[in-house]
């Protein structure tokens, strides 16, 4: 299993969940219900669980057995949200999916965009992988826009495809693969080499949502 470290771009780090977290984790979740509900993850037949320290654990679990890389996003040294790469699959596939969060207050300082750009190029450059997705819902403006920030190619709709809010949700899907980004995610970005039209949506799949 490769060892995650921590990665920073300038207020912006990017690090490794630990126990200690619960209680920051557990509070920012409680009291951005309203922010984060439209968009989370859930069981159908089942309930969602709120008790933070179960969920790192098996979080840390996934990690230990290489599963997936479950980190923290920080600005300025507080807890923003939690950024999870999942789906860790090796062998001929090396792929794995990203998916995250964060904190209404915490909105509009770019912290997603870079903490995606940071986890991408450790995947590829760090933790052995080739492709990278992420998959939202046509709703969520927000995180369309960190697609397009990234550069990130649109690879099509599914349908159904994730429980999210209590129901089977259609999701937009998008990837990026190690050789899209020789220079890295982040540098591509920054340096404004990011593809402008890359992530948008042909009229055909906005058509039928």
């Amino acid at each position: 299993m490769e060892q995650a470290t921590g990665m920073r771009h300038g207020a912006i780090e990017l690090r490794l969940v630990r126990s200690r977290d619960a209680r920051a984790l557990q509070h920012e979740l409680l009291s951005n219900r309203a922010w984060l509900q439209p968009w989370e993850a859930t069981v159908p037949y089942g309930s969602v669980s709120f008790d933070m320290r179960l969920s790192i654990r098996r979080l840390l679990q996934q990690y230990r057995d290489g599963a997936g890389y479950p980190f923290v996003m920080e600005y300025d040294g507080e807890i923003a949200g939690q950024l999870n790469v999942w789906g860790v699959a090796r062998g001929s596939l090396c792929s794995a999916t990203i998916g995250y969060w964060v904190s209404e207050r915490f909105a509009g300082r770019g912290i997603t965009p870079t903490a995606v750009a940071l986890a991408t190029d450790a995947c590829f450059t760090e933790y052995g992988l080739h492709r990278m997705e992420i998959c939202i819902r046509p709703e969520n403006a927000a995180s369309l826009r960190v697609v397009q920030k990234l550069g990130f190619r649109y690879e099509g709709l599914r349908r159904r495809y994730i429980h999210i809010d209590g129901d089977w949700r259609d999701h937009y899907a998008f990837a990026l693969t190690r050789e899209d980004v020789p220079q890295g995610v982040l540098a591509r970005w920054l340096g404004g080499e990011a593809p402008l039209h890359a992530a948008d949506i042909p009229p055909s799949d906005r058509l039928t949502i």
